[in-house]
């Protein structure tokens, strides 16, 4: 809990609180944001300089059209990032406006709401009349409360979107170089394939490992998944490129 929501307890429970940390992971946005741009970024231009080495594609024309990917992709991702996140803090504005009108044009009936939720939880109607009265007379933690329980609506970071921008776009081409890396080194582009493969499914399989303990998944099995959509997509697209190629 914030210090701010501390600021009323009396003695007894704040030292408890203060005693007491919770090892919740707070941070799922960003971790969402990192995966998302990892994951892509491993899968897409593994898959594309794939189906290019597939097609028998020297490795300077792979590695050129590698990189206008990764920048493209990097891009693309980046702004879809920002425009998810910017929708997301529009709704929790218009949302807000709607419940500030509505405790004064409807109070009786926000009221009524408040009893249902905590009656949810179990509070009985001598319980929750106290609290129903201690939130009318502060408005502000009334909207807060229907916006939380009401909703389910977090109040989110201003900077939320140019993060989410940034952290996605940041992650797409941090993956996305791990495939590529081959390409500028060897210049046959079936050996830098080979490379390139095994490169990229162990990078695949950490992230895995690492996606599945954040995540809170098993991160063997996480690591399983993400290295085979890797695999397929690559195989999918070399596969691709060899069938047109002999068209």
């Amino acid at each position: 809990m914030a210090e701010n929501g501390h600021k009323d307890l009396d003695e007894k429970h704040l030292l408890l609180l203060q005693d007491h940390e919770e090892k919740h992971f707070m941070s799922s946005e960003i971790v969402r944001d990192i995966i998302l741009g990892v994951s892509d970024g491993l899968t897409v231009p593994f898959a594309l300089a794939a189906g290019l080495s597939g097609a028998d594609v020297p490795s300077s024309i792979i590695l050129i059209a590698g990189i206008a990917e990764v920048a493209a992709g990097a891009i693309s991702m980046g702004l879809g990032g920002y425009l998810a996140a910017k929708s997301e803090a529009d709704h929790y504005s218009r949302e807000l406006k709607r419940e500030q009108e509505e405790i004064i044009d409807v109070p009786d009936i926000e009221a009524a709401e408040c009893a249902e939720i905590l009656a949810q939880y179990g509070v009985e109607p001598h319980e929750y009349e106290p609290v129903i009265n201690a939130l009318r007379r502060n408005p502000q933690a009334w909207v807060d409360f229907m916006m939380k329980f009401e909703l389910g609506l977090e109040k989110p970071d201003p900077m939320r979107a140019l993060q989410s921008a940034l952290i996605i776009a940041i992650s797409y081409i941090l993956g996305g170089s791990v495939p590529l890396i081959p390409y500028l080194l060897i210049p046959v582009a079936t050996k830098a394939l080979l490379v390139s493969i095994a490169l990229t499914l162990g990078a695949l399989l950490f992230f895995g490992l690492v996606k599945g303990y954040f995540t809170g998944n098993q991160p063997f099995i996480s690591a399983f998944q993400t290295a085979l959509i890797g695999a397929i997509a690559s195989a999918a697209a070399y596969s691709i490129a060899k069938l047109f190629q002999r068209a």
